[in-house]
């Protein structure tokens, strides 16, 4: 490959992940942020209002994402996160009726009937939706391919919410069956969550290995413009100063889909997002659920799943759009008043909660948006793009993150080759 400095612009995830894989490979890499931090939406902080250190979002890992555990062998980082028994409680709210679903127990068979056996009420039709989901095409729904029921409403409907961040009456039945086949062909359905924050596993040590490699960060530097030539990315205007691009320098635009919209004309990006609510309570003491794990997705009410971690409770409600207008005070009491008895704290009263509105969490995953995803590379030949929003072929997670980022350093690494 030849010399020259690639500038990464975007210190999410993706960013990150393209910086490592490019001074991994003896690339000068210099990597610039438009906010005071890096980890975009993965990160932690020390919350004043309830006390302690909080993650700015819920996000759950599983074994398959053999991306994101790769990453964090290179910073480090592996043994930063907490592996639950491979299995997924539920508990309905209205009913009090709890079930386990284990989706890698068994061989291949087993892991494909699992939620048809696994979920009471569940009956065998309900395995024509497998099918289905096998076949789906482009424009079809989670809904159209797995159809309404009991297993709909007891497992498709939180898991989808989950990983797609969408309802699913419109989220796109591709990206499920694509995350789905990892997990039944691997039977890799272990949960995996961070040990003490987002950024203590994902960002922090990540950014200790690039300044060892000699990559420079700037924070503070939004792009606000790049001036484009014939055929390739030539200056990057920041604020204060403007960066030329010698005709060996490359760049990485790992920024939002709209951000990345307003710098580069006529790109095609995923226009809808979908938001997410969390909220997290700070307890007396460390609580328990039922079984002893620290995950439980919720179902017959507003929360959607909950996860545990030393004193702090936290709750996650995906695809929150109608949630939005409602003040903090009130969505942190209706989440209270369902997860207290799930929690065994009924007659406790509500401790200090933080409630975290993401608007754009990611973008809103749903059929139309599929055809709106570019490709890492771009019409400009020192220029391609990261994100979870480019077309990675995964929904907008941290594995999907992570490979975009390894996806755009292959593409650059291939147009200097």
């Amino acid at each position: 490959m030849s010399g020259g400095t690639v500038h990464v612009v975007g210190a999410g995830l993706a960013g990150l992940a393209a910086a490592l894989s490019l001074s991994g490979s003896g690339r000068s890499v210099v990597l610039h942020e438009a906010a005071g931090h890096a980890g975009g939406r993965c990160r932690s902080y020390l919350d004043s209002t309830i006390g302690c250190r909080i993650d700015n979002g819920n996000h759950l890992l599983l074994s398959a994402n053999h991306a994101a555990l790769a990453y964090l062998s290179e910073i480090g980082a592996s043994g930063s996160l907490t592996a639950s028994a491979p299995t997924f409680p539920f508990q309905d709210l209205p009913s009090g009726l709890q079930w386990t679903v284990r989706p890698g127990e068994g061989g291949l068979w087993r892991r494909l009937t699992a939620p048809m056996r696994q979920v009471p009420g569940a009956r065998a039709p309900d395995a024509l939706g497998m099918v289905r989901l096998a076949m789906a095409g482009r424009e079809t729904t989670v809904m159209q391919a797995l159809g309404p029921g009991v297993l709909m409403e007891r497992f498709w409907r939180p898991m989808t919410v989950a990983i797609l961040n969408a309802e699913p009456e419109i989220a796109a039945a591709r990206l499920l069956r694509d995350v789905m086949r990892e997990v039944i062909v691997t039977g890799e359905a272990t949960p995996l969550t961070a040990r003490d924050g987002l950024s203590e596993s994902f960002v922090d040590p990540a950014l200790a290995v690039l300044a060892v490699r000699g990559v420079r960060v700037g924070f503070g530097r939004r792009l606000r413009s790049i001036e484009l030539g014939a055929d390739r990315a030539v200056a990057l205007h920041f604020p204060t100063d403007t960066v030329d691009l010698s005709s060996e320098d490359w760049l990485v635009l790992a920024v939002p889909p709209q951000v990345a919209a307003g710098l580069l004309p006529d790109l095609p990006v995923p226009e809808a997002a979908s938001a997410i609510v969390n909220a997290h309570f700070r307890l007396d003491a460390p609580a328990r659920l039922s079984g002893g794990g620290h995950l439980m997705g919720l179902t017959g009410g507003t929360a959607q799943w909950i996860f545990l971690r030393g004193p702090v409770a936290s709750v996650t409600v995906s695809a929150a759009e109608t949630l939005l207008d409602r003040s903090g005070e009130e969505l942190a009491s209706t989440l209270w008043s369902e997860i207290a008895p799930v929690l065994g704290l009924l007659a406790a009263p509500q401790p200090p909660g933080r409630i975290v509105k993401e608007k754009r969490a990611t973008f809103r995953q749903d059929p139309r948006s599929l055809s709106r995803r570019p490709p890492a590379r771009t019409s400009w030949r020192n220029l391609v793009l990261a994100g979870d929003w480019t077309d990675t072929g995964l929904p907008a997670t941290i594995e999907g993150a992570i490979r975009s980022g390894r996806q755009a350093a292959d593409a650059l690494s291939g147009r200097a080759g």
